[in-house]
């Protein structure tokens, strides 16, 4: 009878500790799952930084570009007119 009483006492410790780790193991995840999520809007935050500093370079390459151009004609047309 008292094997008995043990037993029962064993594995109704060990039910309370598996109720504690289930407890532990879900605030984990909600933490988990919180992180997470900031994270990803995080993420999306600097992927819309990104786009636009792309973007940004897009039109200043393009402004370079149509410079670049302008000087070259102007250069073009000043050798020109000294010869």
């Amino acid at each position: 009878m008292e094997a008995i009483k043990k037993k029962m006492q064993m594995l109704k410790a060990d039910k309370e500790n598996a109720f504690d780790r289930a407890e532990q193991s879900e605030t984990d995840k909600k933490v988990s799952e919180d992180k997470c999520k900031l994270l990803e809007d995080e993420l999306l935050a600097q992927q819309k930084k990104l786009k636009g500093t792309e973007d940004e370079l897009d039109k200043y390459s393009e402004a370079l570009k149509d410079a670049q151009e302008k000087l070259e004609l102007s250069e073009k047309k000043a050798t020109e007119v000294r010869t």
